[in-house]
């Protein structure tokens, strides 16, 4: 927007704010067109025909408003399919010129950001490449990207006789990833690195967006990773040293939310029917460890289970320096014995439950 026009706004969301008492907040928003970022994608087009003449084209605005003023412009590469820019502009401007230099960009002069941006852009686009390469070259496609560019999704569908195997071959491919990345590379640096696997029915039905979009831009998009995030799903992680990937790996199952309470709340639940054996007042703590699978299985994962032998005042377990190491099944049904383990927290800090 033009200064003068986003001080008009300002002034007509002051009136808002207060007719908000007699239910026209959202009339009188929608009047003054708080979502209307014209200016701002008009001001970011000047700026990139500026100082990246033909390098950049705009394909989408997003307002930032309320939790900040302004805009975010994402814009495609003119030479580079996978790349995309994204930047934040707020073009009100208080010196009443017309040049989109005035406009700010996080607070900052807007043609450094800019240049930042483009920068950026690009050196993720490479680093796709190289990570996009390693695992076709084995044999997994990635089809979803974490916000960042990472962690990678993947499709398979392992099972009790197969998740060693795909393991395996997807540590293959963090190899080939971490190798092509080169030495100086995060990925080489990294100690550890994960890869989402996701079932083949689930990432069949996500949702793909448009071919004309940068790769980029297509493939770390929210309702994308809603889309393969919405059932439960294998996270895979593989420990890094010096470049040299174990690519043996362990996984974990990742559900979602309501899923996830109910598998806990079944764990505790049994848990707590067998302390009470040795302890009659004991309480579970609601704290949700991490669980694996266990090696060679789909159907059977370990993890902790918090819990104290008697409740505090307030008939809480809080701080707990108890904990119970559980293997269930996929439900959260305890299966074989249960190991309690002891002394688990620095005072009222930390945990240090030992590796399973």
């Amino acid at each position: 927007m033009t200064g003068s026009r986003r001080r008009r706004w300002r002034a007509a969301l002051t009136a808002a704010l207060t007719a908000a008492l007699a239910g026209s907040l959202v009339v009188l928003l929608g009047a003054c067109g708080v979502v209307d970022t014209e200016d701002d994608r008009r001001a970011a087009e000047e700026l990139a025909g500026k100082h990246f003449p033909g390098q950049l084209r705009a394909i989408g605005v997003r307002t930032l408003f309320p939790g900040s003023g302004g805009s975010e412009v994402t814009f495609a590469v003119t030479d580079d399919r996978d790349a995309v820019v994204r930047l934040r502009i707020d073009a009100d401007r208080t010196d009443g010129t017309d040049k989109p230099d005035t406009a700010l960009c996080d607070r900052k002069d807007c043609a450094g950001v800019l240049a930042e941006a483009v920068k950026r852009g690009r050196q993720r686009a490479e680093d796709f490449r190289a990570l996009k390469g390693a695992f076709d070259a084995c044999g997994y496609e990635v089809v979803a990207l974490g916000p960042t560019g990472a962690p990678p999704y993947v499709v398979a569908e392992p099972t009790n006789a197969t998740v060693t195997k795909v393991l395996g071959e997807i540590g293959e491919c963090v190899q080939r990833w971490v190798t092509a990345s080169g030495a100086d590379s995060k990925a080489a640096k990294a100690r550890a690195s994960y890869v989402n696997v996701v079932s083949p029915s689930v990432a069949d039905r996500r949702h793909r967006g448009k071919d004309s979009w940068p790769t980029l831009m297509r493939l770390t998009r929210p309702d994308l990773l809603a889309s393969l995030t919405k059932r439960a799903y294998f996270s895979a992680s593989y420990e890094i040293e010096a470049g040299r990937v174990d690519t043996t790996g362990s996984a974990r199952v990742v559900r979602p939310r309501r899923e996830s309470r109910k598998f806990g709340d079944t764990v505790q639940n049994a848990v707590k029917e067998q302390l009470r054996a040795t302890y009659p007042r004991v309480v579970m703590s609601t704290y949700q460890w991490i669980w694996r699978l266990e090696p060679g299985r789909v159907d059977r994962q370990t993890g902790y289970v918090l819990f104290c032998p008697e409740p505090d005042t307030r008939g809480r377990c809080v701080n707990s320096d108890d904990a119970a190491l559980v293997t269930t099944d996929e439900h959260g049904n305890p299966v074989g014995k249960i190991r309690l383990v002891h002394d688990v927290r620095e005072g009222t800090g930390a945990l240090r439950l030992p590796p399973h």
